[in-house]
């Protein structure tokens, strides 16, 4: 038994949110932006109008709370907030929050809170501060995993969060756990994608959680896309999943090249400060984030610019 199962009784909360959606980790996945106010204030009026967008554009569901949306720097009142407003606005699509805390307990409990709020799955995060070894991180993740019957996508993003769930790990804990049903691949290697895949087969939807991998990732298996630069670029992240997924390579290509200058300020440390640029200068959001941060400025300020200026100066016509 893992130690950090003995906080939870596993399955106590139960799916609360209505039908369960049949593979909810699928298609286009916005990690969306969390929107502030000038006093810091969280904006709720801006965040329903922004996933409704998101959503008409043909994302298939909501990730609030995960690090683009600055969950670390969310009260546990702001995050049930931000969950509750998303679930009123998003009808039948899923909203599946990032859940991370600095400990395991309060990561089970927003795990709860979250099902109890609506909620249609979880995004399960290694815990904040903490690296450890392998064994720690995952008795975290299999007790937080535990603390719902909601379906779960776990994400492993070594470079972020200094943890790697190994194929290895990701077995061991969908043999503990049914409601592990996927995982977000941010490694940035394609094949630990077909690793995984190899592995666990149809037993687990594989993510592409870098933007800039997006067409390696899927065209290897991956049947899902949590993706950043969509909070400004909806349509054109859906349809660029979409070609690749139903083997349209040449039109996939064509509009990954005018795409993939912009997704890679996804995948640098200032990510949050970029893509909320993009949104700005898209009139969909503001640039405001929440400090320690500040928005970005300098050299790296024009250069983002100037990639943006010249992505919509030549944004082609998708349809």
């Amino acid at each position: 038994m893992f130690p950090g199962e003995l906080l939870f009784v596993p399955g106590s909360v139960r799916n609360l949110g209505g039908t369960m959606v049949a593979h909810p980790f699928r298609d286009v996945l916005p990690a969306i932006t969390t929107p502030f106010r000038e006093g810091d204030e969280v904006d709720h009026e801006f965040l329903a109008r922004h996933a409704n967008w998101l959503l008409e554009h043909g994302c298939r569901g909501i990730i609030p709370l995960g690090s683009l949306g600055e969950g670390a720097t969310l009260d546990f009142d702001e995050k049930l907030a931000i969950l509750r407003t998303l679930v009123a606005v998003s009808g039948e699509r899923p909203v599946m929050p990032g859940v991370a805390a600095l400990s395991t307990r309060q990561a089970g409990k927003l795990a709860e809170a979250a099902a109890e709020a609506g909620c249609r799955g979880l995004m399960v995060l290694p815990a904040y501060v903490h690296q450890g070894q392998l064994r720690e991180a995952e008795a975290h993740v299999s007790a937080v995993i535990g603390a719902t019957d909601l379906p779960c996508m776990l994400y492993n993003n070594p470079p972020a969060y200094g943890t790697d769930f190994t194929p290895a790990c990701i077995e061991r804990l969908c043999e503990r756990h049914p409601n592990l049903v996927a995982v977000k691949e941010s490694s940035g290697d394609a094949r630990r994608v077909t690793a995984v895949l190899a592995l666990l087969g149809d037993r687990i939807d594989c993510c592409v959680g870098l933007d800039d991998m997006c067409v390696e990732g899927v065209g290897v298996g991956a049947r899902g896309w949590v993706a950043g630069l969509v909070n400004a670029f909806p349509k054109e992240s859906v349809r660029l999943f979409e070609w690749a997924r139903d083997g349209r390579h040449d039109e996939a290509m064509a509009l990954y090249r005018w795409f993939l200058p912009l997704l890679r300020l996804d995948t640098v440390p200032e990510f949050v400060q970029l893509i909320k640029l993009v949104q700005q200068q898209v009139d969909m959001g503001s640039e405001r984030v929440r400090a320690p941060r500040q928005p970005v400025a300098g050299e790296l300020r024009e250069s983002a610019l100037k990639v943006i200026e010249r992505a919509l100066r030549t944004r082609p016509e998708v349809v």
